[in-house]
């Protein structure tokens, strides 16, 4: 067997393919490897550990409440009253008022596109019923046909608006979103025709916004989970909700959305591909008062399970080439060649003869 030398003994050489293979972890989560030539001999000890390795991509996105969506108006009259951007409106509060009668928040994802009335059967039906009950008015069943249970609880909403009892819903009567609305801004004033657009919004739950390169696609998958760093490097957790399957044109700026220096390493406008991956977070409480803050995601680019690992601290460049680990058995130490596998987080997937996990090897100090 050839002779062993520490690292901080190996010609130059064997330095550059220890740089090469450490290389390999570099914007993948792992970081730079500590390049281990000049290492002080080994004065320390390590178990052998076996866990998960994970290498992951930082990219660029922005934390917001998502892309803004308008509320039309689809009826005559004038308006009335108006919320203040910011206004969080709930199911069967006021979206807007004309002639001075509110115009109501309904939850769902069918467009109500008829009179709701009598006798009808539908989603839209059981839509509208749904919603009714969610507000407290009972004595109904919520099914996909309008009976004249369901009409008198529809009097009973619009008395309580102060709309003529007529015991139907137009589609113009309310405002129908999938959740709660978040008011982004008012394009109406008061006095307007109803007619017109009358304000944005989003939901009330903030997410991260990805812009990704086309090229980086793979790493997002639904369900995966995606840490991200917000403004004061605090890091919460975050978990991929959708990635898109259109792809966008767009110029993107050299540090531009994806991580790193962008996409061509300049700092001019490139043109680039991207598709929208939103990155949902759990605990909002985290993320104070932030919006439209720029924030940095982890995307897992690679991961093995199972595996064995040493800190990277822990190789020695062998002179004939490859690598190895110092085994300490009670006063003995001996080189033991191995193999290498991932880089991820400081840590090297090792194997090698008659390493097994809780072996104990030398680290540089």
């Amino acid at each position: 067997m050839n002779r062993l030398w520490r690292a901080g003994r190996v010609t130059g050489g064997v330095v550059l393919v220890a740089a090469a293979v450490a290389g390999a972890a570099i914007g993948f989560g792992g970081g730079p490897q500590p390049d281990t030539s000049g290492a002080a001999p080994v004065a320390k000890t390590t178990s052998v550990t076996r866990t998960t390795l994970t290498q992951t991509r930082p990219v660029n996105g922005v934390l917001d409440y998502g892309n803004p969506e308008t509320v039309t108006g689809h009826r005559e009259g004038v308006v009335t009253w108006l919320p203040a951007p910011g206004t969080v409106i709930r199911r069967g509060q006021a979206v807007y008022k004309v002639d001075n009668r509110p115009v109501p928040l309904f939850h769902g994802a069918l467009p109500l596109y008829r009179p709701i009335q009598f006798g009808a059967t539908g989603d839209d039906v059981k839509e509208v019923e749904q919603n009714l009950a969610a507000l407290g008015y009972a004595g109904m069943t919520v099914d996909n046909t309008f009976t004249a249970a369901t009409a008198t609880a529809v009097r009973r909403w619009q008395e309580s608006l102060g709309y003529p009892e007529t015991g139907v819903v137009s589609p113009t009567d309310v405002v129908l979103t999938a959740a709660e609305m978040r008011v982004t801004a008012v394009s109406a004033h008061l006095g307007d025709a109803a007619g017109n657009a009358i304000l944005t919004y989003t939901g009330t739950t903030r997410q991260v916004r990805i812009a990704l390169d086309v090229n980086l696609q793979s790493l997002a998958k639904v369900g995966a989970t995606a840490p991200v760093t917000l403004p004061n490097s605090k890091t919460v957790a975050g978990t991929v909700a959708t990635v898109g399957s259109v792809a966008t044109a767009s110029n993107e700026s050299g540090s531009g959305a994806n991580g790193g220096n962008g996409n061509s390493g300049g700092g001019g406008q490139n043109p680039t591909a991207t598709i929208e991956v939103t990155v949902t977070i759990a605990d909002q409480s985290a993320l104070g008062t932030l919006d439209q803050a720029p924030v940095s995601v982890k995307l897992v680019s690679a991961s093995v399970q199972n595996v064995l690992t040493v800190p990277v601290g822990a190789l020695v460049a062998l002179d004939g080439g490859g690598y190895g680990v110092e085994v300490v058995t009670g006063s003995t130490r001996r080189y033991v060649p191995v193999q290498l596998g991932m880089f991820a987080s400081g840590r090297v997937q090792i194997t090698g003869e008659g390493i097994t996990e809780g072996t104990l090897v030398g680290v540089a100090s």
